[in-house]
């Protein structure tokens, strides 16, 4: 259970993000992708819980993020909302469903929220889906945005290395940031872009940056949760923490079902009816 116990039980909001940016308080965002994680995650005192994209590379074994789709990403969020009592739950939006097509894009947005019942949207890019973002809010939908190394891009960029360390690309995102907040987002993440200029842009805007491998000046951080616990062990950046070591847990936990069962021991005497 977390140690943080003050106003522990309070349903987090895009406002209540707002309000611990403004007094100092980090934020803690993880993913999930099914009701049973999402319960265990939202019961440890998680702030967001984000139905990620990338439940296509960890849940359905794709290489990228760009295969899932609208449906798929709609059941998920689903499926996680039913666990959730606390947490501020925003599912992606896929690829495909809101670049160059604002109309598209509120379709998709508003089937999310009336199928899912999650609470808000993210997307990525800055400038070039503008139309996509003012839309959406103009229904009333909340939006998170995205941006430094933004997956649904990876064929653009060819590489999912450090973004931004050039000047031109970093001005480029900074400017980003703030249409971002002008445009009316909630918060957004940034993806591994070098610390420095990651603590800039939440210096520089009044809502909330989560930062995943951009240092720890930001106002929160996101892990993917197969990361974090372990589960997954061909991913290892030099952004990400291991909190547990499941996959050898499990390994071992299934290793001895199978041994227990071969050898008759299981079930025994008081595990039958």
């Amino acid at each position: 259970m977390s140690t943080n116990t003050v106003d522990n039980k309070r349903k987090v909001t895009t406002a209540r993000l707002t309000e611990m940016k403004q007094r100092g308080e980090k934020i803690a965002m993880l993913t999930a992708y099914d009701y049973s994680m999402a319960k265990l995650i939202d019961q440890a005192g998680m702030d967001v819980i984000l139905v990620g994209d990338s439940a296509s590379n960890v849940m359905a074994g794709n290489v990228t993020t760009l295969p899932i789709t609208l449906d798929q990403m709609i059941y998920h969020a689903k499926s996680v909302v039913k666990g959730v009592n606390r947490a501020l739950v925003v599912c992606d939006m896929p690829f495909g469903t809101y670049q160059g097509n604002s109309k598209e894009a509120l379709a998709s947005a508003i089937r999310i929220m009336k199928e899912s019942h999650a609470e808000a949207v993210k997307l990525e890019g800055g400038a070039e889906v503008r139309e996509s973002i003012e839309r959406i809010l103009s229904a009333g939908i909340p939006v998170m945005g995205h941006l430094g190394l933004t997956p649904q891009s990876i064929n653009k960029f060819g590489t999912y290395a450090v973004r931004a360390k050039e000047e031109a690309e970093a001005e480029k995102l900074v400017a980003d940031a703030h249409l971002l907040e002008e445009f009316g987002c909630f918060a957004m993440v940034i993806e591994k872009v070098p610390a420095a200029l990651a603590e800039r842009v939440a210096k520089e805007v009044s809502i909330p940056i989560i930062g995943i491998g951009a240092g720890g000046g930001c106002d929160g951080q996101v892990l993917v949760i197969h990361d974090m616990l372990g589960i997954n062990q061909d991913f290892s950046p030099k952004f990400l923490r291991r909190y547990a070591d499941l996959s050898t847990v499990i390994n071992d936990a299934v290793g001895r079902y199978i041994d227990d069962v071969k050898s008759c021991d299981f079930p025994n005497q008081n595990e039958q009816y």
